[in-house]
């Protein structure tokens, strides 16, 4: 996500002067709703794993699910970029190629 990117959410925000409505709990539990409203658009479709047919719901519910995370970045004074490179890190630890490639168990039963 670019940071214009990112500045056009926060001035979404702040034009309608709703920053101070997101507090952290509020927006994580926006997450929440927003993320489960993306799984609904694959509930009940049994063995159908695709997303045909279905991209432009996926698209909406995912925009929503990641303007929720940057306003709950901003409100917790997170920079974006650097949290999700210290996550990448962390994840090459846990989950070496040499181990892990190929693999969909979790770090502790490779």
């Amino acid at each position: 996500m670019t940071g214009e990117t990112i500045k056009q959410i926060l001035k979404f925000r702040d034009d309608r002067d709703w920053k101070q409505f997101h507090n952290p709990k509020d927006l994580a539990i926006s997450i929440s709703l927003e993320a489960a409203e993306l799984l609904e658009v694959f509930q009940w479709s049994g063995t159908d794993v695709s997303n045909e047919g279905k991209q432009e719901k996926i698209k909406e519910e995912l925009a929503d699910v990641l303007n929720y995370c940057v306003l709950m970045a901003d409100a917790c004074g997170l920079d974006i970029d650097e949290i999700v490179q210290e996550k990448i890190k962390i994840n090459n630890e846990k989950y070496s190629v040499s181990k892990a490639k190929g693999k969909k168990e979790k770090y502790n039963k490779l």
